[in-house]
């Protein structure tokens, strides 16, 4: 006789509130090239950031995530104590024990929660937003809590002029619960190692040792191998993330990648051919690239400006370090 596992009826996951946490500071280019040889004039031609948020030393990761994951709960009109796991997803916590999920699920007072950290550099919030879903969808948890997090200036020389005036700091956060309809849709997700070196740390520990500019391994980038290999991969996968949702580019409400580069943004919707209806997330130009935290940053800002509304379809995809990507379709809350 062979032995059956019990199952749950099949249920639907979707996201039931969204919240973000944006530093209370805000940089412009012209405070960035008082540290690297640039200007103004390149740094917005070359990214589309006009300006970016870097946080104070008050603004900690934990705090940072968890004001984010309680604008979400408050918004999704649940308690803390309704949470069965909290997935935090990120790459610049300098500290990597305990996981940072567990700080945040006990700072909300979601004691009953399991909680873990998922790593996966600028992919990482939709590799968890997929595995949310699927607990969601398999019964495992009833309101899973899925945050992206960076304090990327804590990992970015401020004077590499490559990459100095990209990155920044912010939360945001999602809920996702159980639905009657698909509200997440399949998640796409594939990793590349060829191309490791284009995004990575520092690897010689010595040198960062004895050198006291560098106090820490720091994000290096080569840029044009991340745009060449983001726009080539990531194109054919957002195709690949409507086709398992089955809905074409006419259903969609918005695109919203991670971002990067608002001219990879502007590239990468180009050769999707969305419509003009599409709105399409430019999130970079006032956050700059926030890594796992970006795409619920821009889902918020779109939300927020009108540009979407709640129960419009959007095309989620993150993609970065490794390189790595994720992305899938959802419901928008």
């Amino acid at each position: 006789m062979t032995a059956g596992l019990l199952t749950t009826a099949h249920r639907h996951s979707r996201i039931a509130g969204l919240g973000t946490y944006r530093p209370r500071r805000t940089v412009t280019n012209k405070e960035i090239c008082e540290r690297i040889d640039s200007t103004e004039e390149w740094i917005e031609s070359r990214s589309g950031i006009v300006t970016r948020r870097f946080a104070s030393p008050d603004e900690t990761l934990p705090a940072m995530a968890a004001a984010a994951a309680a604008n979400a709960l408050t918004h999704a009109g649940l308690e803390a104590g309704q949470i069965d796991c909290v997935i935090v997803a990120g790459m610049s916590d300098l500290v990597q024990t305990p996981p940072l999920a567990v700080a945040v699920a006990h700072a909300l007072g979601a004691r009953g929660a399991a909680a873990f950290d998922l790593s996966a550099a600028c992919a990482g919030f939709c590799h968890a937003l997929a595995v949310a879903g699927d607990m969601v969808s398999a019964g495992s948890a009833a309101h899973v809590l899925v945050i992206g997090a960076e304090r990327m200036t804590d990992i970015v020389d401020p004077s590499d002029r490559t990459i100095a005036f990209l990155f920044a700091d912010g939360a945001g956060a999602v809920v996702v619960g159980p639905s009657d309809e698909p509200g997440i849709g399949p998640a796409v997700r594939g990793a590349d190692g060829s191309h490791a070196h284009a995004l990575r740390m520092d690897s010689d520990w010595g040198a960062v040792r004895d050198d006291p500019a560098l106090p820490r391994p720091y994000m290096r980038m080569d840029g044009r191998s991340v745009f060449r290999w983001a726009v080539s991969r990531i194109v054919p996968a957002g195709r690949e993330a409507m086709r398992a949702a089955g809905i074409s580019t006419g259903e969609l409400g918005a695109f919203i990648p991670h971002q990067a580069n608002l001219r990879m943004t502007e590239v990468m919707a180009e050769r999707l051919a969305l419509p003009a209806a599409v709105a399409v997330a430019d999130d970079v130009k006032h956050s700059g690239n926030t890594s796992s935290a970006s795409v619920p940053l821009a889902m918020e800002r779109l939300l927020q400006e009108g540009a979407v509304r709640s129960g419009d379809t959007a095309l989620l995809i993150g993609f970065g370090a490794g390189l790595n990507y994720a992305g899938q379709v959802v419901v928008l809350p």
